[in-house]
């Protein structure tokens, strides 16, 4: 007998699609180094053969910056919910940075519309795009020998040699823009006024705020320190981005400003994770190179130590190698998971945040899963999901114990993907302790994978 779901079910449901964010259940620390580019079809382009260009592009996914040891990491999705890329400021690697468009085109007299819709696709991600690239395939003949760094033309998807060749040159444009915000949002700049960076959800409430008093000015100054320690981050600078991370942690805890705080404490988790986990904690096949070289500082300091003289009036300072010999940058590994702790519960604290709870829930589980500490991953997991439905139930009014109890029904889609990933892990156990810490395991893993 099926059994539909229940009204209260549906309006949960509705709940969760209508949010600022949809959860991606494999994000993983190192996540935070990388550069977000979507892949996406325009027209009718057959299947097999989008996913067999997808599949070469996506083998592009890091190059060694020319002139330096630094190395970018590229991300590809061919979807990208567009609510997730508003959070592009809070955090970086949210944020579309790069649009490739695949399509077919067989006549010139269907080029002009082509080219025209590839600009609509770009507006989707227009506020946030650093550069984007149009594929055309099966168009040939005057149009298709022009030589253009937007488009590039191909007689069909067998007929194509320099794919990767095209992505590399696009991602170092990519890095161009890239170093270039960085440069600018670091350079001080006395006597101008910092912007104040915001999630969706709060630029009405700082409406009418004393733009002049000192507490306003140092959450500016801390939110733009985070901010570039995420540029610092994408940009292949592990030991910058510490610095600015521990800066940043400073000036927001002055202020109270506890959503920010969070999201600078799991920068700061991420770059101690890729420092001392240069194999990734995702668990996919290969590994990353380890970079950042050596971190002179020791690690498994909790307090940064900071001249105060190395701040500017602005509290921005392009110059960070001063405050690398102060400060003691790198997390231990005991340390990332209490400061992957204290950023979730200011996460906790906000009710649009629970995507991002949710996923800094998952990053920590997978470095907790390389630690081989499944206890305390399992808790850690199950925990999120708790949390996460009480605040559903709270904001819909329907809180109750039966329905936070729910284990296959309503939370069931949240579950999935989650104990998924982890049984793809190298701990599978965890999914297991953390679903049912009782032992009444049954037959749900076996359902799960199947």
């Amino acid at each position: 007998m099926t059994k539909h779901p229940s009204a209260e079910q549906n309006q949960i449901r509705t709940y969760v699609s209508c949010k600022m964010s949809v959860p991606d259940y494999m994000q993983c620390a190192e996540d935070h180094q990388t550069l977000l580019v979507v892949v996406q079809p325009d027209g009718i382009v057959p299947e097999e053969s989008f996913f067999k260009i997808y599949k070469r592009i996506s083998t592009v996914s890091q190059i060694n910056v020319r002139d330096s040891q630094r190395v970018l990491y590229i991300r590809y999705r061919h979807h990208y919910p567009p609510e997730n890329n508003e959070w592009g400021d809070f955090q970086t690697h949210r944020k579309v940075v790069g649009l490739i468009t695949i399509t077919d085109c067989s006549s010139g007299k269907d080029w002009p519309q082509t080219f025209e819709k590839f600009h609509l696709q770009k507006e989707v991600y227009g506020s946030t795009l650093y550069d984007s690239r149009l594929f055309v395939f099966g168009l040939q003949g005057e149009i298709a020998e022009q030589t253009r760094t937007d488009v590039a033309f191909y007689p069909s998807y067998d007929e194509c040699e320099n794919v990767e060749k095209r992505i590399e040159d696009f991602i170092e444009s990519l890095f161009i823009v890239l170093e270039s915000k960085r440069l600018d949002r670091a350079i001080d700049k006395s006597g101008d006024k910092i912007p104040l960076l915001c999630v969706p959800f709060e630029k009405k409430d700082f409406v009418g705020l004393d733009t002049d008093s000192r507490h306003y000015k140092k959450r500016c100054q801390g939110r733009m320190r985070k901010h570039v320690g995420d540029l610092c981050l994408q940009a292949g600078m592990l030991q910058d981005s510490l610095v600015h991370y521990h800066m940043a942690v400073e000036l927001l805890r002055s202020v109270n400003d506890f959503l920010w705080l969070g999201a600078a404490l799991e920068g700061l988790c991420s770059a101690s994770v890729i420092y001392h986990y240069p194999g990734g904690t995702g668990g996919k096949i290969g590994s990353r190179r380890a970079q950042g070289g050596s971190l002179s500082a020791e690690a498994g300091a909790q307090e940064v130590l900071i001249d105060p003289g190395a701040l500017t009036s602005n509290g921005i300072s392009a110059d960070t190698s001063s405050e690398i010999g102060r400060a003691k940058n790198c997390l231990s590994p005991e340390d990332i998971i209490e400061k992957y702790k204290e950023a979730i519960s200011y996460y906790s604290k906000y009710k649009n945040a629970g995507v991002i709870e949710l996923e800094a829930c998952v990053k920590a589980v997978r470095v907790l899963a390389i630690q081989k500490r499944s206890m305390e991953a399992s808790e850690f997991l199950q925990n999120a999901v708790y949390i996460n439905l009480r605040q559903l139930c709270l904001t819909l009014g329907t809180a109750s114990f039966q329905l936070l109890d729910v284990r296959l029904g309503i939370c069931f889609d949240i579950i999935k993907p989650i104990t998924l990933s982890i049984l793809q892990s190298r701990e599978s156990s965890i999914a297991t302790m953390w679903l049912f810490p009782s032992g009444e395991a049954g037959g749900f893993l076996t359902s799960v994978e199947t």
